[in-house]
C-alpha cells in the first residue's frame, strides 16, 4: 500500500470505530477489538491496530483485514474499494441516525417507566397494551395528518 492508501486505510478504521459502538455508547478501545478478534483465533495486538489507525503501518496482511472487517461487520473490501467504502459509510450514517431517533424515543422516562410496566405484564396483557397503542398511534398519525379516522 502507498503513503496515501495507508491515511486512506487509517481514516477507514477510525470511521469504523467512531460509527460503531457498543450498547454502552463509548467507542471500542483498540484492546478490546484486538481481545476479540484474537479469541477468532487471528493474532493481533492492540499497539497494531493502533498504528494502523494512526497510518504508522500501511499494509496489514489480507489476514488482519478480514478479521477487523468481521469484528466491524463490513465487507472487507471496505479498506480498498472505494464504492463500497462509500455504500457502507451511507448505511453507517443511516444507521446512527436511526439509532439516535430511537434513543431520544427512549430517552423519556415516560417511554423506559412504560416498558418496566409492560415488562412486568402476562403475554395476554402485554398484547392488549399493544393493540391499545396501536390504536392511539394510528390516531395520533389521522391528526398528524389532518384527517381524523371513525
Amino acid at each position: 500500500m502507498s503513503e496515501h492508501e495507508g491515511t486512506e486505510l487509517a481514516e477507514r478504521l477510525n470511521h469504523l470505530f467512531a460509527t460503531i459502538r457498543p450498547h454502552g455508547g463509548h467507542e471500542y478501545s483498540n484492546e478490546h477489538v484486538a481481545s476479540a478478534i484474537t479469541q477468532t483465533g487471528v493474532t493481533i495486538s492492540q499497539s497494531y491496530i493502533w498504528q494502523l489507525r494512526k497510518a504508522k503501518k500501511n499494509n496489514p496482511t489480507l489476514k488482519h483485514l478480514q478479521a477487523l472487517a468481521g469484528f466491524f461487520g463490513v465487507p472487507t473490501s471496505y479498506f480498498v474499494d472505494d464504492q463500497v467504502a462509500s455504500r457502507v459509510k451511507g448505511e453507517l450514517e443511516a444507521l446512527q441516525r436511526e439509532q439516535a431517533r430511537l434513543a431520544s424515543a427512549v430517552g423519556g422516562g415516560e417511554v423506559r417507566l412504560m416498558a418496566m410496566r409492560a415488562g412486568e405484564l402476562s403475554a395476554e396483557r402485554r398484547k392488549q397494551v399493544m393493540d391499545l397503542l396501536d390504536v392511539v398511534y394510528r390516531l395520533e398519525r389521522a391528526e398528524q395528518q389532518g384527517t381524523t379516522e371513525d
